[in-house]
């Protein structure tokens, strides 16, 4: 959740660096620039907080997540090690090493938990939960 926090806002510095400078790419007007920059860093954050959210709910259900969370994770699985490569040349070995660990913590928490699928019932249950005199 700290990660969403610090996206959004490191976005809305750059922003702000952009619309105070008044930096243009190509032709593009500064004011469009920074309002973009503004609503894709909060649309990022927001992405993160959610992954954040399933997780959280996973941990303190001790499930494992549905499909639609699952593939979510998935996502923020691959975003983490997307931007961890790009983070080695603009910040640094130590923030590439900090999303590794997220990513490596995101992986864990998906393949932590057997997923159950519902066509195989579990042995305890099929058994009726005694345990049946195995024939002779």
């Amino acid at each position: 959740m700290f990660e969403a926090v610090g996206i959004a806002l490191l976005n809305w510095i750059l922003g702000l660096v952009v619309d105070r400078q008044q930096m243009s790419l190509g032709g593009l007007d500064t004011d469009a620039m920074s309002i973009g920059t503004w609503v894709g860093g909060g649309l990022f954050g927001l992405y993160l907080l959610v992954c954040g959210v399933v997780l959280l709910r996973t941990a303190v259900r001790d499930r494992a997540p549905g499909r639609l969370a699952r593939i979510l994770l998935v996502t923020c699985a691959v975003v983490h090690g997307l931007v961890g490569a790009f983070a080695v040349g603009l910040v640094g070995w130590s923030a590439f090493a900090f999303l590794m660990v997220v990513l490596g913590l995101i992986v864990l928490s998906l393949l932590g938990y057997e997923a159950e699928s519902p066509a195989e019932p579990s042995a305890e249950a099929a058994s009726g939960g005694q345990d049946a005199p195995s024939p002779a």
